[in-house]
């Protein structure tokens, strides 16, 4: 692809005038592209080509740039025919409510049956491929057991809108957990970077390596005794954030089989665990075409509302 820079947009950086001239590639795969050196310029007809790895670089009037744009890989994620919650869905964006026990992605020990491989069956080639074969589309994740919201980009336009807004901290993120011990505070604030726990890298830990900024913001919803029923925002979105930090002040989910007590019962009331109990209800991002605020929620899966009602039932019971 080549492009000839006009007089009005002299100045711009190298990545953002890529991006917005070629239908489909973004600014961050432009920069991908630039730093790969797949991207040269001329500064005039007669002049020599050459290679440009900044992406910083300013383009300047008259320059001629050139673009290899690489064959789209062949996906080695297969799609398959999975039923999914869908509760939104445009021509730029797919919101879904993960059911508990489905994987987001592909990766070792878990090649199908994976939400991915799902939404490539519903979406046919329509997602971004901004995070590759495997991840086409995803641009957040929750864990395997955890259930509820997430947004899919159906291009690489929207892929960096909806990224840009999780870096910004901008998009609204509210979960329902269900943890042990009773939690004496209204509301409270965990901001406790996270990072790989070196002695199990299955986990994360307040004190592990590669911190980064990681803030939870807890409110009660209903004191059980033994439980406590929460509310908790996310400020930021690390890996396994809310379990961490709900572990770290004592009072862990309720069903975590990684972060919970080392003794903990696979039935509650009855009721199959299965992981721990946390759900993302509640989702809101502006819409990256129409700048409109969405916001979505979806009920608490079956295990988790019949446990809370067990535990209704047993504290009526209890009053009485």
């Amino acid at each position: 692809m080549k492009i000839t820079v006009s007089a009005e947009d002299a100045g711009t950086r190298l990545d953002a005038y890529i991006g917005s001239k070629l239908e489909n590639v973004s600014r961050s795969y432009a920069a991908q592209l630039i730093e790969g050196g797949a991207v040269s310029i001329r500064a005039d007809s007669d002049a020599e080509e050459l290679t440009v790895t900044s992406k910083k670089y300013k383009i300047r009037d008259g320059e001629e740039i050139s673009v290899l744009l690489p064959e789209p890989e062949a996906l080695d994620v297969l799609a398959e025919n999975i039923p999914i919650e869908i509760v939104y869905e445009d021509d730029d964006v797919i919101v879904v409510n993960k059911p508990r026990g489905m994987v987001v992605h592909p990766s070792v020990g878990n090649q199908t049956g994976t939400l991915v491989n799902a939404v490539m069956y519903h979406c046919g080639e329509s997602l971004s491929s901004i995070n590759g074969v495997v991840r086409p589309g995803i641009v957040h994740r929750i864990d395997k057991d955890t259930s509820g919201l997430l947004m899919i980009a159906k291009n690489n336009k929207a892929h960096e809108s909806l990224a840009a807004q999780l870096k910004e901290h901008s998009v609204t993120r509210e979960y329902t957990a269900l943890v042990y011990d009773n939690i004496k505070e209204d509301e409270l604030t965990i901001n406790e970077p996270i990072g790989r726990d070196e002695r199990n890298r299955l986990r994360r830990a307040v004190w592990g390596s590669g911190l980064k900024e990681a803030v939870t913001h807890i409110k009660v919803e209903k004191r059980y005794g033994k439980y406590t029923l929460v509310k908790a925002r996310l400020e930021t979105g690390r890996t396994h954030q809310i379990r961490v930090h709900m572990s770290y002040v004592k009072h862990p989910l309720v069903g975590d089989e990684l972060y919970g007590p080392k003794k903990q019962a696979a039935r509650l009331y009855g009721v199959e665990l299965r992981g721990q109990l946390l759900h993302a209800g509640t989702l809101g991002f502006v819409h990256p075409s129409s700048g409109e605020y969405m916001e979505f929620h979806s009920d608490l899966p079956d295990v988790f509302q019949k446990i809370l009602d067990k535990l209704d039932a047993q504290t009526e019971t209890e009053q009485d």
